[in-house]
């Protein structure tokens, strides 16, 4: 197989494992395929944040601020079928409600939701909805877009960095739980920060150092819990640190260090 069509078919696999895009027919599945194509998970948020941005545009022509904001919000979560917001629910009541390891792994295995899990769940999209809405209008599209990258790339992150703990083969993360590569890595904070280029002035750069700060927090956390990360760790990591960007960019100090160019006359 070719160098291209491999790397295309990696592509696609992320398409078909991280989002409910269809995918061609030649596109085969494998467990090594997929651990391979976490280096993808970042591209995979310019596309949900990319659709957000446009279901945003749309809406904004027809409706209030704040319906726009919820239609994009409702958009990701449909591109992505809850994925990650499942994972954080899951992480909530594992971690809310069990005092021991194996404790906490049975109840996130558990498919229903329970009260930490609907209380985290539901505060973390109030407070997305909230930062957004916070925002100039014209900031929204680019930092949805910037949003979803680099949270998954603070997955990516904690992949590379600590140890997966399920133990039943099937799990749905446990093929991306083999590791990456120092190079795999390095695409995909690539692919992560890309976004930032979008935004109004350099000064967004910044916003990525406290997503960081919480990234490995989390790594921290989690570790000390259970000894190592989950799949739905990995969702929850991306809700929180997507959550923590928007909420910087609306902080005073962020506003008042960057140079907001799309307000600066022509």
């Amino acid at each position: 197989m070719s160098f291209f069509k491999k790397e295309l078919q990696l592509f696609f696999i992320a398409l078909m494992f991280y989002t409910r895009l269809p995918c061609p027919a030649w596109v085969g599945y494998s467990d090594a395929y997929l651990s391979q194509a976490t280096k993808y998970f970042p591209l995979m948020g310019w596309i949900v944040g990319g659709f957000a941005a446009l279901i945003f545009l749309l809406a904004d022509l027809l409706f209030s601020l704040n319906i726009a904001v919820l239609l994009s919000m409702i958009a990701s979560i449909l591109l992505t079928g809850a994925f990650h917001e499942d994972g954080l629910a899951d992480v909530c009541d594992g971690f809310g409600g069990g005092w021991t390891k194996i404790r906490i792994l049975e109840i996130m295995k558990d498919s229903r939701v329970g009260s930490y899990g609907t209380i985290g769940m539901n505060l973390t999209l109030l407070l997305k909805f909230s930062a957004l809405t916070a925002m100039s209008p014209e900031l929204i599209p680019y930092a949805l877009i910037a949003g979803h990258s680099i949270s998954r790339f603070a997955t990516n992150t904690i992949i590379a960095t600590a140890t997966y703990v399920r133990e039943n083969d099937d799990s749905k993360a446990k093929p991306i739980a083999k590791g990456t590569s120092l190079t795999a890595l390095i695409i995909a904070g690539l692919l992560g920060v890309a976004p930032f280029m979008l935004l109004p002035s350099y000064g967004c750069l910044l916003a990525i150092v406290p997503v960081f700060f919480l990234t490995f927090y989390l790594r921290h956390y989690f570790n000390k819990q259970i000894g190592g990360y989950t799949g739905d760790c990995l969702g929850a990591t991306q809700q929180l640190t997507e959550l923590l960007f928007y909420l910087t960019i609306t902080t005073e100090f962020w506003t008042s260090i960057s140079f907001d160019i799309l307000h600066q006359p022509s």
